[in-house]
């Protein structure tokens, strides 16, 4: 049973920031996993802590092109962008 008409105005819109900010978290998780699979598809070398920086990535901007470069990457310093 849906009670939230109980709580204030200021109440409900906290709890759906937080949903909000949950599904983004987890887009953001889904995606570092996704980037660090085909790293490891692609036999790409990837160390303890690049496995580390792409996991506590939350900007989907900066995972989308890390992906993007992941594709054709030898290495995770070109996905990383380092060195352009």
């Amino acid at each position: 049973m849906d009670l939230s008409f109980f709580q204030s105005e200021t109440a409900q819109r906290l709890r759906a920031e937080g949903r909000a900010e949950g599904r983004a978290e987890g887009r953001a998780e889904g995606r570092a996993e996704r980037i660090q699979l085909l790293l490891d598809h692609r036999g790409v070398e990837v160390s303890e802590e690049e496995r580390a920086r792409i996991a506590g990535c939350t900007d989907m901007g900066v995972l989308d092109a890390w992906f993007v470069r992941a594709i054709t990457a030898s290495s995770v310093a070109e996905v990383f962008g380092e060195g352009e």
